[in-house]
Order: structure tokens, then C-alpha cells, then sequence
């Protein structure tokens, strides 16, 4: 599926919560990992706020790109942050949703 740009070069971005890794399976506790790189995956919450609107997003970060000690509250700015539509079937129900992916975070406004 294609996956669309985001401008967010005129929002205030911050960290909504703390990096946390992002898994295949929790039951097994296995990590994603990035298949073009091979780098371990993070997700990030950020609070994106633009035009008198703001909204929580949950983004998945290649771990090299995340700088170390990110905290909620942090002012930051992202690169490459892109929207991608997905569809799945669990257990028999369709579940479908938009996934948002960056490639590094950056510590400053």
C-alpha cells in the first residue's frame, strides 16, 4: 500500500510518551524491526498540533533515529513522517486503521 507525506513543518510537536518498543508478538516478546535496515522499532507518542487543532499519534521511529533520554514533554521536531492505510483479519474480524511512521525525531522546536 502506498504511504502519503506529512507536512508538519508548521506544527508544535511534543512527546505525549515515552519510546517503547514496538513488538511482533507479545506473547514472545519479539521486536520489529525495520526490513530494509534491520533496526530495531520504537513507537513514540507525540501530540501534533496545527492550526488550532491537536491530536495524538502514535508513531513508529527506527531506534537509531530517536535521540536518548526522550521524555514526555520534550519539544520536537520529525522527519519523515508518513501515513500508510492498513487492513488485517484477527480471529475472524476485519480491523483496518492509518499507521504512522517517521524517520527520527529530533530534540527542539
Amino acid at each position: 500500500m502506498p504511504s502519503f507525506k506529512i507536512d508538519v513543518s508548521t506544527a508544535v510537536v511534543f512527546v505525549a510518551t515515552a519510546p517503547a518498543p514496538k513488538l511482533v508478538s507479545k506473547q514472545t516478546g519479539e521486536r520489529a524491526v525495520d526490513r530494509e535496515t534491520g533496526a530495531s522499532l520504537s513507537t513514540v507518542g507525540l501530540l501534533i498540533s496545527d492550526e488550532g487543532e491537536g491530536n495524538l499519534y502514535q508513531v513508529t521511529v527506527p531506534e537509531t533515529g530517536i535521540p536518548e533520554g526522550l521524555a514526555p514533554g520534550t519539544p520536537v521536531s520529525v522527519v519523515g513522517l508518513k501515513a500508510r492505510d492498513w487492513e488485517n483479519e484477527f480471529n475472524g474480524q476485519k480491523r483496518h486503521g492509518i499507521s504512522f511512521r517517521a524517520v527520527s525525531i529530533v530534540v527542539g522546536a
